[in-house]
């Protein structure tokens, strides 16, 4: 074996050179049907929106900050399940679970508090919708069974059998992010009445749902050999590149057999990055709601305590809030 060789295979080894990631073609890297749909969901908010300033609908149109949360949504999702972090996700598992912490712990808040209020009272007039939502959204079961089905989902037969059968991909990946919908429902209370809790367990709500996955990131972390086929045996992997890959362009890439032509990192510690990422961003999106819900918890409290020291005050920042 020549000098130029033993280096390429030496470099491979180290995870330095890696075979370019154009070879999965155009559609796998940028999803353009994916984008567009992404474009329809952001056409259509806007036009419901312009249709409640025209007053055509009896309804608010929505607010600054629900169109931005909204807009925030869609571009980060196109971002993480569209573009070409969504490929890579399927070779570096660090960054499966990069996406999976922005989709249900920045996504899907952001989704929700984009919501204009009047489109989920519609949904909430439905007499299947209703109870089902007021279920799932109950903050014991709400932050419990996502905990639950997110920790399952990690197990490493399951994770791979989901990975190589599209279908079941499909449908579990909706379920979590309904599932996380409804875990920061409580926290975000977008209908009044709707398990709107108060400030201090808003706080216990986050510190429990923190807790609870605690478990499943130290299983990731802490594993001393590689526990995902998906992402280390070649057949397997594969098989689950199907999920971005059209299977035209499938053939040329099969005959590098592995991810780790492709990956920096040596499948166990990316595997354990994984675990520490995940964990992470969930503390810093924690962190960052803690600090939201206590300021405004302090807030109210201070404003209450106005209020009775003088209640004529009170009364007249009570109707400048509805004006």
């Amino acid at each position: 074996m020549g000098a130029p060789a033993l280096n390429r295979f030496a470099m491979v080894r180290k995870g330095v050179v890696m075979v370019p990631l154009e070879i999965f073609g155009f559609r796998a890297l940028w999803s353009p049907y994916f984008f567009i749909t992404i474009l329809l969901f952001v056409f259509l908010y806007f036009l419901l929106a312009s249709l409640c300033k025209r007053s055509y609908l009896n309804a608010m149109p929505p607010s600054p900050v629900q169109s931005v949360s909204f807009c925030t949504a869609m571009v980060l999702l196109y971002i993480v399940k569209g573009s070409p972090v969504d490929l890579i996700g399927h070779i570096l598992f660090s960054v499966h679970m990069l996406q999976m912490s922005i989709l249900f712990f920045i996504v899907a808040p952001l989704f929700l508090r984009g919501m204009p209020v009047w489109i989920l009272e519609k949904g909430m007039q439905l007499p299947v919708v209703a109870p089902v939502v007021r279920f799932f959204t109950n903050p014991v079961l709400a932050v419990i069974t996502f905990n639950i089905i997110f920790s399952l989902y990690h197990i490493p037969a399951v994770f791979d059998q989901v990975k190589v059968t599209p279908f079941l991909h499909s449908i579990y990946t909706i379920v979590l992010f309904l599932l996380a919908i409804a875990m920061w429902w409580p926290i975000l209370s977008p209908l009044p009445g709707q398990y709107a809790l108060g400030g201090l367990k808003k706080i216990a709500y986050l510190f429990a749902s923190a807790m609870l996955l605690t478990p499943a990131c130290a299983l990731i972390m802490f594993a001393n050999h590689p526990v995902y086929r998906s992402f280390s045996d070649g057949t397997m992997w594969l098989s689950s590149m199907h999920l971005c890959v059209p299977a035209d362009m499938l053939s040329g890439v099969a005959r590098y057999g592995s991810p780790a032509l492709f990956s920096p990192l040596p499948v166990l510690q990316d595997q354990q990055l994984g675990g520490v990422v995940m964990k992470i961003m969930q503390e810093i999106v924690y962190g960052i709601m803690l600090a939201r819900i206590f300021f405004q918890w302090a807030r109210t409290e201070q404003e209450d305590g106005s209020t009775e020291k003088n209640p004529v005050a009170g009364e007249q920042r009570r109707l400048m809030e509805q004006h």
